[in-house]
């Protein structure tokens, strides 16, 4: 598979005919929906866990320093939050462009915080480790130095995670591995 991966997504759509589709955030998408939606919702899903283990190399980083940012990982018994959209299928497009760094759409089933048993299928990026710029699990430490030493055409990859961090603690949401993180790179600037 190449690094960019728009072409796959976008054959991707199980809700081509529909008015509008759920899609769910679980990193940047948290922060910064520089897209048009018509409602947002805070969310989980079930049997996933949120980890640093893709590579940015568009984004965060560059092709010849990578920076990470998260997928998801799956994981039984564990939820993942975040931010759930009701966007028009045309908003897809743009993101595609913006998810193109080894995600794929998979349909997923969106369980709202804010209503006891209400949930919807909807869409997520996903970025499995069969993708050309999966990097792995690794040390925190190891993980941690490397967003601080990244930077790419969206800024530095430690923005990324420190935003990330502020917007679960803004949700309510209690996440080892990015609060984790978070701590050991304010170490690392004292």
């Amino acid at each position: 598979m190449t690094l960019d991966t728009t072409r796959d997504t976008r054959h991707r759509n199980p809700f081509a005919d529909h008015d509008a589709i759920w899609l769910f955030g679980y990193g940047s998408l948290i922060w910064k929906a520089d897209f048009p939606y018509r409602e947002r919702r805070p969310a989980h899903i079930h049997g996933w866990v949120r980890r640093f283990w893709q590579g940015s190399h568009d984004h965060r980083g560059t092709p010849e320093s990578p920076g990470r940012v998260v997928t998801l990982v799956r994981q039984p018994g564990e939820r993942c939050h975040g931010m759930a959209y009701r966007i028009s299928p045309e908003v897809l497009a743009p993101l595609d462009v913006r998810e193109k760094n080894g995600y794929l759409r998979e349909v997923v089933r969106l369980h709202f915080d804010d209503a006891e048993n209400d949930s919807a299928e909807g869409l997520v990026y996903l970025a499995g480790p069969d993708n050309a710029a999966f990097l792995g699990e690794a040390p925190l430490d190891a993980i941690a130095a490397q967003i601080a030493a990244s930077h790419g055409p969206s800024g530095a990859n430690r923005d990324y995670l420190l935003n990330l961090a502020i917007a679960l603690n803004d949700l309510g949401v209690e996440d080892d591995h990015v609060f984790a993180l978070a701590t050991r790179l304010d170490a690392e600037a004292r």
